[in-house]
């Protein structure tokens, strides 16, 4: 038998989730525990475009920022460079629980 996931939706993004996953999202105010209930899939029941009483729960892990990105901008002849760099803040969760 096949393990029952979810498909969820926050920080305008969905992922693909089941219980003991690991993942990153966007931050979120959030210390401890978070649910979410914008669930769009559980196993096979499809929403409408959400399905109805569902919810996935979460332990917050850590509060972390992801690894830094180098945004370099030229424009030819004019002797025109930027350098600019960016680190997005993000929140570490692990999926405690799929209820559906």
């Amino acid at each position: 038998m096949a393990e029952i996931y979810a498909i969820f939706q926050t920080g305008g993004k969905q992922y693909r989730v089941k219980a003991g996953d690991t993942i990153k999202v966007e931050k979120l105010k959030a210390e401890d525990k978070v649910d979410f209930d914008q669930v769009l899939m559980v196993g096979d029941k499809i929403g409408n475009p959400l399905v109805s009483g569902a919810k996935v729960s979460a332990q917050v892990v850590a509060q972390e920022r992801t690894d830094k990105i180098l945004v370099f901008k030229k424009k030819r002849r004019h002797n025109y460079r930027r350098t600019k760099g960016h680190r997005q803040n993000v929140t570490v969760l692990k999926i405690t629980e799929i209820k559906g």
